[in-house]
């Protein structure tokens, strides 16, 4: 088999190229468009909400959203680069020479690769701090909530809001055990709607149970006052348990770096990662899953019929195979998520299932 040329590597390198951002440009612009048509009809209930503040916020989902589509931007993408080739008789004159598909997808196969890598540690970080920032300026402009929880691997922070004060809690440690959650090194501050500090308390040990946090040993602090200590001390609140769970950051509000460190801190805390582990093997996977939707484009279109009913009937199959690999993985997702599959399996299923059906194809029709 001849070694592809460099040029001709090049070239069909920086055909995908074109194709790529063409469709990814398009793509972007209906998500904007999408998102700017939901933010204006939710913005109805939100008082004083400038169409600045609207565009800016569908522009810190874009990234996030976009994450989601890669895939099947870089299958149409392929696509659409097969089909220039074709029509221009480009892909007749490379496969007369004797270039074969394995040679021909090498380049683009390879450039792919880069791309899934360069999205993953470089792109999702910055798309996942984004997405963090749209959801708390959704949930203050929306939801107008007034109590603030934030667990993570600096502990537990919460902030709560009633018409006399405004309480903030930091726990260097937590611990769930049942309906119970402990809470080591507590700090909690009190403040009066002007913010101006009224006391503050110091604890080892806690337990937030039903509707007030029990502290144990707590230095009581106030100005011009001397410092109380209590053996124990209940202090209401209108945060539960569920609640606490649920402040959990989503794991898309996470990049990949962040999740490896943040699941050992949950596992240790005794709530379940099952979430973010399925989501951390969904990227791991996605570099190999751009690849197999390469081979999956090249299933359908690498061709030199030329027909145009040919290229349309193609082109159809070729979305069509898109949706159902979608369907399939948000199915395999969910099932994950449910613990019914395996969470490796749930996450590359997936990608193995496309790269096995171009594969397929391809080794009948090149080698078979």
């Amino acid at each position: 088999m001849n070694r592809l040329s460099p040029t001709l590597s090049l070239y069909i390198g920086w055909q995908f190229i074109v194709a790529f951002v063409s469709v990814l440009l398009v793509v972007m612009g209906l998500i904007m468009l999408f998102d700017l048509i939901e933010l204006v009809r939710r913005s109805v209930t939100a008082d004083d909400l400038g169409l600045g503040t609207i565009v800016g916020l569908a522009a810190l989902k874009l990234p996030h959203t976009l994450q989601d589509v890669l895939p099947f931007a870089v299958m149409i993408g392929m696509m659409f680069a097969l089909f220039r080739l074709a029509r221009n008789s480009e892909l007749v004159v490379m496969r007369s020479a004797g270039v074969s598909v394995w040679q021909f997808l090498a380049p683009t196969l390879l450039l792919v690769a880069g791309l899934g890598v360069i999205n993953l540690l470089v792109v999702n970080p910055f798309s996942a701090n984004l997405y963090q920032t749209y959801e708390q300026l959704k949930d203050e402009i929306f939801s107008k909530r007034n109590n603030t929880l934030n667990i993570g691997v600096e502990g537990l922070w919460l902030r709560e809001s009633s018409d006399e004060k405004q309480t903030v809690v930091h726990a260097r440690g937590v611990r769930q055990e049942g309906s119970i959650l402990f809470v080591k090194g507590v700090s909690l501050f009190e403040m009066d709607k002007a913010d101006r500090f009224v006391r503050r308390y110091e604890a080892e040990d806690g337990q937030l149970l039903d509707g007030f946090f029990k502290l144990d040993e707590v230095w009581e602090t106030s100005p011009n006052i001397q410092s109380t200590f209590h053996t124990e001390l209940f202090l209401p609140t209108s945060i539960s348990i569920g609640q606490v769970q649920e402040s959990f950051a989503a794991p898309k509000t996470m990049s990949f770096w962040e999740l490896p460190q943040f699941i050992r801190f949950s596992e240790e805390a005794g709530f379940s990662t099952r979430p973010h582990r399925l989501y951390w093997h969904s990227l791991l996977a996605s570099p190999f899953l751009f690849c197999a939707m390469v081979l999956v484009a090249s299933a359908f279109y690498l061709t030199t019929n030329n027909r145009l009913g040919g290229w349309t009937k193609r082109g159809l199959a070729g979305l069509g195979a898109g949706f159902m690999l979608y369907f399939f993985s948000r199915l395999t997702y969910a099932l994950g998520l449910s613990a019914i599959l395996p969470l490796p399996l749930a996450a590359w299923a997936p990608t193995t299932v496309a790269a096995l059906l171009g594969l397929t194809y391809l080794f009948h029709h090149e080698d078979g």
